[in-house]
């Protein structure tokens, strides 16, 4: 078989201790990259790269910061929607304000600005956690919302409440936002700014921060009793969760729909970032985009499956069924493995390494 760890001697802990310790690993990590990088943007229409590749990005970001607080941290909460709202709106406002500042630093200032109020919803986590702590955040996905639909300014008093963003460029002659954005300079975007995040966020559950995450939702009580501070840790993990958050709300308003809205961020949206991070993998950055490809591509096979197999099926029906099958997914995954398709993933791995002689 190919996948043998056979002649590769690690003489260092870091290099026992790397994120790809397996040489094969590595050697598909960059065919992946040269895919994603060369053939997608080579082979793939418009309609596949807007409507399939830049959303899942976009979610696979926020899938993210979802899982550093409730897969890593053990802190429930469904104010997805409402954080996601606070970097669209941050990030518009930012924009308008000072229109000469670079994407990538307005986007940045917007997610460092979500982290401020992901702090702030985060204080309740220090006296609650579990269902109380989850109703707290939902208190706060209602709040966020309704702040960005009462006050006018956010909207600079549009009559509609609905506002574009403005076109800005990556680099000249490359926008990114707009209506002149092109699809395929939008994903190689996406691709790189979610890949660096999603590395750093990686490197960041490997840290020492991390593991007092992990300590903090295996057990707080014995975290506090061998020197973890739960203040420091819980807010901690609601700062750079709603950093990330934020962020993908700003992509999902700038670079996705082109449009900055609190309708997009209602209550749905909290619980289908959760459905993802569910069915992805708790605690598993890789289970991140995992459960985020699922999502986006299930509702794309449930509409075009009747017509492949003859079948005519109503709009209606087809909605239905999604709701039925994500919830029959979430129910299968939390009892057979809670750890989602990452863990499926990472047992497959196992078993090629120890074939003829799998456990």
């Amino acid at each position: 078989m190919l996948y043998r760890e056979a002649g590769q001697f690690k003489t260092s802990y870091s290099a026992d201790q790397s994120i790809f310790p397996i040489r094969q690993d590595r050697i598909a990590l960059v065919l992946f990259g040269l895919v994603a990088v060369l053939a997608v943007p080579a082979l793939a229409s418009n309609y596949f790269l807007e409507t399939i590749f830049v959303p899942f990005l976009v979610f696979a970001m926020a899938a993210i910061g979802l899982n550093i607080l409730t897969g890593y941290c053990g802190q429930l909460s469904l104010g997805t929607g409402g954080f996601m709202a606070c970097g669209a709106f941050f990030s518009y406002k930012l924009a308008i304000a000072f229109p000469d500042l670079h994407i990538i630093v307005v986007f940045l200032l917007a997610g460092f600005g979500t982290a401020a109020v992901g702090v702030l919803f985060g204080v309740p986590s220090l006296r609650i956690k579990g269902f109380y702590l989850a109703v707290a955040t939902l208190a706060a996905q209602f709040f966020l919302v309704w702040v960005f639909n009462k006050f006018g300014w956010w909207t600079n008093y549009s009559p509609s409440g609905v506002i574009s963003a403005p076109p800005r460029e990556i680099f000249p002659g490359f926008a990114v936002t707009g209506a002149q954005a092109d699809p395929i300079t939008k994903y190689l975007f996406l691709l790189a700014f979610v890949a660096l995040l999603a590395l750093m966020a990686k490197n960041l559950v490997r840290s020492s921060i991390g593991r007092s995450w992990m300590a903090i939702r295996d057990m707080d009580i014995a975290a506090e009793i061998i020197g973890i501070r739960p203040l420091w840790a819980k807010l901690s993990a609601f700062a750079v969760s709603s950093f990330y958050i934020g962020i993908a709300g700003a992509l999902w308003a700038f670079v996705y729909t082109g449009s900055v809205e609190a309708l997009a961020f209602q209550i749905d949206r909290s619980f289908q970032v959760l459905f993802m991070v569910i069915i992805g993998g708790l605690g598993s950055i890789l289970g991140s985009f995992l459960g985020a490809a699922f999502i986006v591509l299930l509702p794309i096979l449930l509409n075009n499956a009747p017509g492949l197999l003859g079948l005519r099926i109503s709009v209606e029906l087809i909605s239905h069924l999604e709701f039925m099958i994500f919830g029959g997914l979430i129910i299968f995954f939390l009892i057979v493995e809670p750890h989602g398709l990452a863990r499926l993933w990472q047992i497959g791995k196992e078993k090629l390494r120890l074939w003829p002689f799998p456990y």
